[in-house]
């Protein structure tokens, strides 16, 4: 019998049944929605420019001084599984840049900026 213990980040099970309910998919927001991630360290302004690829404007951080588009690769927990085209709060955001992946700090707070910014997470 196998008793090695492995972080919940590395058990699909664990994963698989995740509520998945604090957070947003980019996949299912409208075209030119405005997001702000506030990760441990950084604020990132997101601007949906194609839905279904996951492809935004990003600015914030150190690595995106100006606007830039990329794709939302999703949400992990430093580990294998990836949330795919979405981000949750508790979860690393994975942005993809060309052939660079940037891996943010947690995600503390999203929320959609509109007339009346609305919190999303």
């Amino acid at each position: 019998m196998d008793t090695s213990a492995y972080p919940v980040s590395c058990d699909l099970d664990s994963w698989s049944h995740h509520s998945w309910n604090n957070g947003v998919q980019i996949d299912s927001l409208p075209e030119l929605t405005h997001l702000v991630v506030r990760t441990r360290n950084s604020q990132y302004e997101l601007i949906v420019v194609a839905a279904r690829a996951g492809h935004v404007l990003v600015r914030g951080g150190q690595f995106f001084p100006e606007f830039e588009r990329v794709r939302v690769a999703g949400s992990c927990l430093g580990g294998s599984f990836l949330k795919l085209h979405g981000i949750y709060v508790g979860f690393q955001l994975e942005l993809h840049r060309d052939s660079d992946f940037i891996v943010t700090t947690k995600v503390r707070s999203i929320a959609r900026v509109d007339a009346e910014s609305t919190p999303v997470a």
